[in-house]
């Protein structure tokens, strides 16, 4: 395929793509078979029992109020989610400097839409990424260009969130490829290393990595050498992902049929030029579902760094929750909080279900 013809858009119409299934009717859909009803019948049952939680987080809400007490007998307190909004965004941040996470998190949203369309993959994509987390980082903390230093304690809300899953599996990528070609290398001292490193990594849970992590790895550093708390973390999300991204490479990369590599090797391709054009591309859309999978796990589980302290957006809930002055909003705490990681990871997957189709009508042609 030239091209000019990956460039051209995807018809609706187009004779080389496979015949559209046939759509059934609503009813043969709920009720075509015994399990369709069966299933019907009972989701119409869960959706009446959860009619007391839908009062209870709508109907019987209190929306806004400045008074706490008006939330003691209502249903669910989002008045609290409005007055408390700024510090579960942005944390402990200080307040006359939030315009500065608020301006990442607009950048972060406007490099992600930016890389959607596979037409802006390239370099250029990629230096493009680079300038703007150096960008972001400068304006998280400052000390340059006029703005006043703000230390890493201090980060917290959804920028450490989102900065921290992008950082890990930004980082983490780079390291997943070389480990994947390490396992599967015919060279006995990259795949011991590679294997090693991967089965380590994915025999501890996170928890323990962000613990050796916090309190190891400064022991390990040279006299003189420290590293804050957000940065060891983030090394403890890097090596997670780059170890579980590596096994979902590794799968990709078995799927390549070992002759397109004897081919090129018979044209006179370098290895490295072989790897990097041809069977990589290949193993990398093989395997979107997993990696997808990879990407989500690892933005839910930004949410464990609370336990080495660093504040992320689930602990700045947390600690907004404890406001004596309010009823305990907990639920809300955690049901707002829920509500973003879900929006996150939902577009997320939705990404990939349109990238994965693409390039299934891509094949087609």
């Amino acid at each position: 395929m030239t091209t000019i013809e990956a460039s051209l858009p995807i018809r609706p119409d187009d004779p080389c793509l496979p015949p559209r299934p046939p759509r059934n009717s609503i009813v043969q859909l709920f009720f075509g078979d015994l399990v369709a009803t069966c299933l019907t019948v009972a989701t119409g049952f869960l959706l009446v029992a959860l009619l007391p939680a839908l009062n209870w987080a709508v109907l019987d809400a209190v929306w806004f109020t400045n008074d706490p007490a008006t939330c003691r007998d209502g249903g669910a307190c989002w008045a609290f989610i409005a007055t408390k909004f700024r510090f579960i965004i942005f944390g402990v941040y200080p307040p006359e400097e939030q315009w500065r996470p608020l301006l990442v998190m607009g950048l972060i949203l406007m490099m992600i839409l930016a890389s959607l369309s596979p037409r802006l993959w390239g370099v250029r994509l990629v230096y493009a990424w680079l300038a703007s987390i150096a960008v972001m980082l400068v304006l998280m903390w400052g000390g340059v260009f006029g703005l006043s230093p703000v230390s890493t304690s201090n980060w917290g809300g959804l920028p450490v969130t989102l900065l921290l899953a992008l950082l890990s599996l930004g980082l983490g990528f780079p390291f997943a490829v070389l480990l994947a070609l390490g396992r599967r290398s015919l060279l006995p001292i990259p795949r011991l290393v590679s294997v090693l490193t991967i089965e380590l990594v994915r025999g501890l849970p996170l928890v323990g990595l962000l613990f050796v992590a916090s309190i190891l790895l400064p022991l390990l550093l040279p006299a003189g050498w420290t590293i804050d708390k957000l940065g060891r973390t983030l090394a403890a999300l890097t090596v997670f992902a780059a170890a579980y991204l590596a096994e979902v490479i590794r799968g990709g990369l078995q799927g390549v049929s070992p002759g397109q590599a004897e081919a090129s090797k018979a044209l006179g391709i370098p290895a490295w030029k072989t790897v990097w054009h041809i069977i990589l591309p290949q193993a990398l859309q093989k395997v979107i579902p997993p990696l997808t999978n990879t990407a989500i796990v690892m933005v839910k589980n930004t949410s464990l760094v609370l336990i080495v302290g660093v504040f992320d957006m689930l602990s700045a809930s947390r600690v907004a929750a404890t406001d004596p002055a309010w009823s305990a909003p907990y639920v809300e705490s955690y049901v707002f909080v829920a509500a973003i990681y879900f929006l996150i990871c939902f577009g997320i997957s939705n990404y990939a279900r349109w990238l994965e189709a693409r390039i299934r009508a891509r094949s087609y042609r």
